[in-house]
């Protein structure tokens, strides 16, 4: 016998999925308006007028097919423009259902768009990424005999107020209905009691008085995914998960984050400890410069985070041990700036050695010195180099095509580009430099390396700089040696104590004196610097969180894996203790699960094991995997 219960039990769950600004970022009839009066004098003014109109609807200001009717009359358009919308609509697909398609075109027989726009610019678009052509209910325009749209199908249900309700009643739906959108048209459906949950969709726009209303707030379909335990792209959705950006990173790093589906908070100054510990609570992927320090306190209080990014060279600011220790890979930019710094450099050892830092002073307080003493060309001048890393080199051959005499000291064997010579120590590169450069990393051993006594050694009128770290220089000592005269130059971009904020005051004692330029830690900071840093450190940390890679990490072993397709990912960082890989691998075994690829790198802290395991498995195994001893972090990427 046919149980009508029954069949409602089982009947399968209908998506009832809103287009405008939920499938697509945009309004399309607001696009549409843009489009067809491109180039008019009246544009603007008329696509404000149908964008409020269109707002006022989504928040139930007014009825649907008030302002529907108010929007056409305004709209002057063709299918000319109808398909140029369709172009620029495939470009602005939101996100997350670009990242989804798989599960929009697997569950096809299910998902249904409902929509108060038209069919005319939705069915191609949706089409694209799986939606059934006739899963899409929504308006139609009515053209004259030359192609332009002179109204709207009125014999449409969605032409009229409660068009969606009544759309919806003509599929005679037995199970249950979700309802995902971002408008006031899109919680009726919830209203009339046809829906049993209503989903506010905020990826593209938050509406307050629809979310006000609504079931579940969901910032991506990657959430909704979740939230039902539905197959999705991302085992986590990234709109749960916030990233911190301090210390006005590149706008592009805030894009990359976004564009991926994070939460992102961005901050322009740095912040102190304190105010870190209370900041990074629940951030997942924090990002910062040179000013802020990460310390072993502030990671006691980062209760979620997965992963640091240094948008900058050096990591001396972070607790790279208690980083490890809590199973957290840093990322830097070691290369994206290095062309700006040595720029600077070979810049500023012009400058300083023509002595045209003090005439440019004197022409200033209208003193004209129109002299040669104290100028003089770099070439034939001995560079001496303090590390040998690469800005270091780069710095080499650059000055040695100038025409200088390279020599550099590191403390690490390195390999001597061009005519570079190394030379035994440190002591002797100072005694026969004319120019010296400092390019060290900032470790703790490298504080104060330069002080009074290495001034002493050097030659008579030396020209310094220091672009490194500001604690590797006394300043006090660097200060004197140019006012006796045994530094006749000096360009320092780096200080021991540096303002976290543009709007602190700067003091040292280096201001003021003769053949000095000062400058505020910009080695690194032209345009073109801070867009690569912004890309390449976003993209690092984003390889990490999507696919579990390593590779440029500062602390962590260095992983490069291949995409993941057609399996879950398990990445387990553990203390580096023997046995682990065995106990996995047992666990595996005992739950009859096969795996499709394994990998193992270690370092002196930690291991990491990353073990790709086909689909079907019974979820329970992951508390084993979990009660390992020794597991610090466990997680898993679809």
């Amino acid at each position: 016998m046919y149980d009508m219960a029954t069949a409602t039990i089982n009947a399968p769950i209908l998506y009832v999925i809103d287009f405008d600004s939920t499938f697509t970022k945009v309004e399309g009839l607001d696009e549409l308006a843009s489009i067809a009066l491109s180039g008019q004098s009246n544009q603007s003014s008329i696509v404000a007028q149908i964008r409020d109109l269109t707002d006022m609807g989504m928040n139930g200001e007014i009825s649907f097919s008030e302002g529907l009717r108010k929007r056409i009359e305004l709209l002057s358009a063709n299918k000319s423009h109808i398909q140029t919308l369709v172009e620029y609509l495939r470009t602005q697909v939101s996100n997350s259902f670009l990242r989804n398609r798989q599960f929009l075109s697997e569950h096809a027989e299910n998902i249904y768009i409902v929509s108060s726009g038209f069919k005319e610019f939705i069915v191609p678009v949706a089409a694209e990424l799986g939606i059934l052509p006739d899963h899409v209910l929504a308006n139609e325009f009515r053209f004259d005999q030359e192609g332009n749209i002179i109204g709207i199908d009125e014999s449409n249900p969605l032409a009229s107020d409660g068009g969606k309700i009544k759309a919806l009643q003509s599929l005679q739906p037995e199970g249950e209905v979700y309802a995902i959108g971002d408008g006031y048209t899109d919680y009726e459906l919830r209203q009339s009691g046809l829906a049993s949950r209503f989903y506010a969709f905020t990826e593209n726009v938050r509406r307050e008085k629809v979310v006000a209303v609504a079931d579940y707030v969901v910032a991506s379909l990657d959430e909704f995914l979740f939230h039902n335990k539905l197959d999705r792209s991302q085992s986590y959705p990234t709109s749960l998960l916030k990233v911190l950006l301090l210390e006005n990173v590149h706008p592009a790093a805030v894009e990359a984050f976004r564009k991926d589906g994070f939460q992102v908070e961005f901050l322009k100054g740095a912040l102190d400890e304190d105010e870190l510990c209370e900041k990074i609570k629940d951030v997942a992927i924090i990002g910062i410069r040179s000013k802020t320090n990460i310390t072993r306190k502030v990671l006691e209080n980062a209760n979620r985070l997965m992963a640091i990014g240094a948008f900058c060279i050096g990591t001396n600011q972070i607790d790279l041990d208690a980083a490890t220790e809590k199973g957290i890979p840093v990322f830097n930019a070691p290369y994206s700036n290095t062309r700006s710094v040595v720029e600077l450099a070979i810049g500023e050892i012009i400058l300083l050695v023509r002595n045209s830092v003090t005439k440019s002073n004197k022409m200033h307080r209208g003193e004209w010195d129109k002299s040669a003493i104290g100028s003089y060309e770099i070439r034939g001048k001995k560079l001496g180099l303090v590390g040998y890393g690469s800005i270091g080199t780069q710095l080499s051959v650059v000055a040695e095509a100038m025409g200088m005499e390279v020599y550099f000291y590191d403390a690490v064997e390195k390999l001597a580009l061009g005519n570079a010579k190394k030379v035994s120590s440190l002591d002797e590169l100072l005694k026969i430099s004319d120019v010296i450069s400092l390019h060290v990393d900032g470790r703790k051993s490298n504080a104060a390396m330069i002080g009074k006594r290495e001034f002493d050694l050097m030659k008579d009128g030396v020209i310094f700089l220091n672009l490194s770290r500001g604690h590797v220089v006394d300043i006090p000592a660097l200060a004197e040696a140019i006012k006796s005269g045994k530094i006749a130059g000096a360009g320092i971009d780096v200080f021991p104590h540096e303002p976290k904020t543009n709007n602190e005051p700067f003091v040292s004692e280096l201001q003021g004196l003769s053949n000095v330029i000062l400058t505020p830690h910009v080695g690194g900071s032209t345009l073109e610097a801070q867009e690569n840093i912004g890309k390449f450190v976003p993209a690092k940390l984003l390889e990490y969180m999507n696919n579990g890679s390593t590779y440029g990490s500062v602390n962590f072993p260095e992983v490069q894996l291949p995409k993941l397709t057609d399996s879950h990912r398990i990445l387990h960082i553990h203390a580096n203790v023997p046995g682990v890989l065995a106990k996995l691998n047992s666990i595996f075994g005992k739950n009859n699960i096969n795996i499709t690829g394994q990998y193992l790198k270690t370092n002196e802290s930690v291991g990491y094991v990353i073990v790709d395991i086909a689909k079907g498995y019974d979820r329970e195994f992951l508390r084993e995997v979990r009660a390992i001893d020794g597991t610090i972090r466990f997680r898993m990427l679809y």
